[in-house]
């Protein structure tokens, strides 16, 4: 069993329920909007973000670009002219109401974090990321948060981790460990910092990219066996 010290977690679909936030933030947007979001529009609503997100992960746009388009896009392909901008500034605003936690989340963490140095690695807006960390409770249990927007780089870009890696405290690259829930950033990113990786896939996606994780968990909880933590010794405080 490898000995980790570092353990640097993703937040997005695998700490916090991303779905659950984006869904009511999209609802309440295309409310105000007076235009009633169907199965269909979201669908091709994240088609589009997904589209735009993956070009900000390969270097081809930056993070502005990428939020402040997706919308403007969206609406026009069912002819309406609509400031990119000013609605992504209304959905980031209720974006950062949700903090839904993914279940086993905030016990797996409450449990590890005085024996491992926790740090979390997200791609995206610093204001939205630090409400919704502080909101679910999760924000006081790590070291850092090291978010793409402050950084000026992103994952898997070696750039971003040789950013966090140079504040983190005695840091070794080889008692690192990272947990996301991402193929094309988390764990590339983290196999191109030398990194070992584990692949939180709760819906058991196939994963035919040629990019292999050194683990790959459908549960939150089966991090305790990899780390060989025993969870039944662990108490939570209510």
């Amino acid at each position: 069993m490898k000995n980790y010290q570092t353990l640097l977690f993703d937040v997005d679909d695998t700490l916090l329920d991303f779905g659950a936030a984006e869904r009511l933030a999209l609802c309440l947007l295309f409310e105000e909007q007076e235009m009633p979001l169907t199965s269909e529009i979201e669908a091709h609503y994240k088609r589009i973000n997904h589209g735009l997100w993956r070009s900000f992960e390969e270097g081809e746009m930056n993070r502005y670009e990428v939020v402040n388009t997706r919308f403007s896009i969206l609406f026009k392909e069912y002819g309406q002219e609509v400031d990119g901008s000013l609605l992504e500034k209304k959905y980031r605003s209720y974006l950062e109401e949700g903090h839904q936690l993914l279940h086993g989340a905030f016990e797996l963490i409450t449990a590890l974090q005085h024996q491992y140095d926790l740090y979390i690695v997200t791609n995206g807006v610093f204001k939205t990321q630090d409400r919704r960390l502080r909101d679910s409770g999760l924000h006081t249990l790590f070291k850092d948060v090291f978010v793409s927007e402050d950084t000026g780089f992103q994952k898997p870009m070696r750039e971003y981790f040789d950013y966090v890696f140079a504040r983190i405290p005695n840091f070794t690259v080889e008692k690192g460990l990272i947990i996301g829930d991402s193929l094309s950033a988390d764990i590339k990113g983290g196999q191109l910092a030398g990194l070992d990786t584990c692949w939180f896939n709760p819906n058991m996606l196939l994963n035919n990219t040629g990019i292999v994780p050194t683990y790959e968990i459908q549960h939150l909880d089966e991090l305790y066996k990899i780390l060989n933590v025993e969870k039944e010794t662990v108490a939570v405080s209510s």
